[in-house]
């Protein structure tokens, strides 16, 4: 079965304890970025790294803010299930932005990366790189691939949502994370292609915004049903 999950931020945890017991061998687990876990690339961030490609699970995460993107794109590029990733060994792998992959016989559109809200306290290329923004030829790259399959996925996995839902989301917060490129893109993407579920991460809540469009934070979710396991 596949499952997502929300923000990691280099929590060992969330995939060791509580609702992580319950999936089995041969399962897929989503993460909708911030995934945490490269950064310095030192030996202990190596073992972390292994310990979680030796996991009995597959962990699949697209990039969010809190990545370095230095030591990330200078992975080698494979394919996996029909899309573009980066291999971490073992069950680890990093889905790479405006893919497509097919997943137990169903398709996945992903597209990884946003915008900082505190970019201006960040140090470029140490806490912040211009590269967590997708640059335009991976959203042209991601619209062509939904084109490909007929403006139909199963289910899209992002990190930022679409401009309306974060609109939405922000209605009652005082300070409000501007809109990007990005939301707005997602937002076109939303409107012209079917798909059954949506799932985001970066707004840090667990909330069904509606049917199709749902965040996720904390929570393990069944993909199909969308309910928490």
């Amino acid at each position: 079965m596949v499952f997502v999950t929300g923000d990691v931020h280099g929590d060992f945890g969330r995939f060791s304890s509580g609702p992580a017991r319950k999936l089995q061998k041969g399962d897929t687990l989503i993460v909708c970025g911030d995934f945490g876990f490269i950064w310095d690339g030192d030996k202990e961030e190596q073992k972390i790294l292994k310990k979680l490609g030796e996991k009995k699970f597959n962990i699949c995460f697209i990039d969010g803010t809190h990545e370095n993107f230095k030591i990330l794109n200078s992975m080698e590029v494979s394919e996996w299930n029909g899309g573009k990733v980066h291999y971490l060994g073992g069950n680890l792998y990093h889905l790479m932005r405006g893919q497509v992959f097919t997943i137990e016989g169903k398709t996945f559109f992903t597209m990884g990366g946003g915008e900082s809200p505190d970019i201006d306290l960040r140090i470029s290329n140490n806490t912040w790189f211009k590269e967590e923004a997708p640059s335009q030829q991976e959203l042209l790259e991601g619209a062509e691939n939904i084109e490909k399959h007929n403006n139909r996925v199963d289910y899209i996995i992002t990190h930022e949502p679409s401009a309306m839902v974060k609109d939405f989301l922000q209605l009652k917060t005082l300070n409000k994370n501007r809109l990007s490129i990005l939301n707005t893109y997602l937002e076109e993407l939303g409107n012209s292609c079917e798909y059954d579920k949506w799932y985001f991460g970066s707004m840090h809540l667990d909330k069904h915004v509606s049917a199709s469009q749902i965040a996720v934070f904390n929570k393990i979710l069944e993909v199909e049903s969308g309910k928490s396991i």
